[in-house]
């Protein structure tokens, strides 16, 4: 348990970090004693990440201090954080699986001799922080070898080689096995016995409720609230993360419901191949996907539109079964998806506005192979008048507009196909409240024509205003559905935290 001193091992005074537009971080405090493990928790987007990375040394706040053992000091960069026995373990493990475990654990770092890398040395070195993990396995193994959770392991013990005092886990047990969680846990109970200090971020609130001493949650990029070990419960983290008043929240108005559009029925996604997912959306109707950060419901998409092949399970579009073993099945059964990075996957930046506009248009609009310039220009012409794409004309490379005008290109390029079903993942992910409002009205416009739209958020507030019903996933599995009715956002951070199923 947490050392009686009144020096905390580590405290965080008024924190403050910008981006463009955004404040991710807004005078954000905290404190950690020797031997103490405390639970950062909060909604997607509440400032986790940008804390730790800050105090890991990959990001600089632009103000506020960090003291250790009550003495400020600056951190600018990771091996600065190293040396002050700060040591991040990312939720992507960073290892390199063709080396050894002993190598990995001290690389750059290994014992020489005469200039050269001393094996024994390093070998002998790796044998103590292996049995101090619990990882029995020899160190002339090759991480490629390990399971995900020795892995993970084998990551802490990288960590101790440092010196670290202060341990930072990020989401740890997300892609483990119970049996591989469990092991996580009773290591991190060893560190604190032995007054290693420990930040651990997780979504998953029944694991911060085992481990923590105490919970520090974060709304908006500032403190909301913070548990004591005895006030530590699944409804008092919940209230704690979602309490912001919404009652005056914009609610659209629902249109009816026509025939399916999209059946999906026993589907299996290569990411959690053991849970099969059910669910149907209509002609005209909204469905938002809300879930925690590896609910699974990007990889859901990704086979809805063919990227990954499906381990089991039917699809029906519109009453057809359709089999979607690439992008252009599912192009051909009337899906399109916009993806989460438009920047990387759904633009070429460097091409012009026309051109992108008509990128999935070019099979069906080609005139014995060769570009239809005239329909280019017209499907061009339609889009940027639709969405009102701001634009000093249609030969302006995608790269010099704004994110907003760059995301309506990603949709205007598929509304040329006239799809039956428009998937959208983070649809207003980096854009500003003005072209948030053109996205919204564009999504209430379609749905009014018949289009189903099934789209994925980590905005509470855009599932509670654009959703006809939500579907809410929780660690690959469908826990539950909630119609307009009911939709509230307490009703469904329980669903995708696993309390409860509707």
């Amino acid at each position: 348990m947490a050392s009686s001193s009144p020096i905390p091992l580590l405290e965080v005074q008024n924190l403050t970090r910008r981006f463009p537009g955004v404040v991710a971080l807004g005078g954000v405090s905290l404190k950690l004693a020797r031997g103490e493990v405390i639970s950062v928790i909060g909604e997607n987007g509440a400032g986790k990440s940008t804390l730790m990375k800050i105090l890991a040394g990959v990001q600089t706040p632009n103000s506020g201090q960090i003291l250790l053992d009550g003495r400020p000091v600056t951190i600018n960069s990771v091996p600065a954080a190293e040396a002050l026995g700060i040591a991040l373990i990312h939720q992507e493990l960073n290892l390199c699986d063709n080396l050894d475990v002993a190598t990995n654990i001290f690389l750059g770092r290994e014992p020489r001799r005469c200039g050269l890398i001393d094996k024994r040395k390093t070998y002998a070195a790796a044998e103590p922080l292996l049995q101090k993990v619990g990882l029995d396995c020899s160190p002339r193994e090759l991480v490629r070898n390990l399971p995900l959770g020795r892995q993970q392991l084998v990551e802490i013990a990288k960590a101790l080689s440092v010196g670290a005092r202060v341990l930072i886990m990020d989401e740890p047990t997300s892609s483990l096995s119970q049996h591989e969680t469990d092991q996580l846990y009773r290591v991190v109970k060893e560190l604190r016995a032995t007054g290693v200090s420990v930040i651990y971020i997780s979504h998953r609130l029944g694991e911060v409720k085992e481990l923590s001493d105490r919970v520090v949650v974060l709304r908006d990029g500032q403190n909301a609230g913070e548990l004591q070990r005895n006030e530590i419960n699944h409804d008092a983290m919940v209230r704690l993360m979602i309490g912001r008043d919404i009652s005056g929240l914009y609610q659209r108005p629902s249109h009816p419901a026509g025939a399916p559009a999209l059946e999906v029925r026993g589907l299996r996604t290569p990411v959690h191949p053991r849970h099969e997912l059910n669910f149907t959306v209509h002609a005209g109707e909204i469905v938002g996907m809300a879930g925690l950060v590896g609910a699974g419901r990007t990889e859901l998409l990704r086979v809805l539109f063919g990227i990954d092949r499906a381990r089991g399970g039917t699809v029906r579009v519109a009453g057809q079964d359709v089999r979607l073993h690439s992008p252009l099945d599912a192009i051909c059964a009337g899906l399109a998806l916009v993806p989460e990075d438009r920047k990387q996957q759904g633009l070429i930046l460097e091409m012009a506005v026309r051109h992108n506009l008509s990128l999935a248009s070019l099979r069906r609009d080609a005139r014995s192979g060769f570009l239809d310039r005239g329909k280019e220009g017209a499907i061009t012409e339609e889009m940027i008048a639709a969405l009102r794409i701001k634009t000093p004309n249609d030969r302006q490379l995608a790269l010099y507009l704004s994110g907003g005008n760059q995301q309506k290109i990603v949709i205007g390029k598929w509304l040329a196909l006239k799809p039956r079903l428009l998937l959208l993942d983070e649809p207003t992910r980096g854009i500003d409240v003005g072209a948030k409002q053109e996205i919204y009205r564009l999504m209430e416009e379609l749905a009014g024509q018949g289009v189903a739209i099934l789209f994925v958020s980590s905005e509470m507030e855009e599932i509670l205003r654009m959703s006809d019903r939500a579907l809410v996933m929780h660690e690959g599995r469908l826990s539950g559905e909630v119609p307009r009715g009911k939709l509230s956002e307490e009703a469904i951070m329980q669903l995708a935290t696993g309390a409860a199923k509707h």
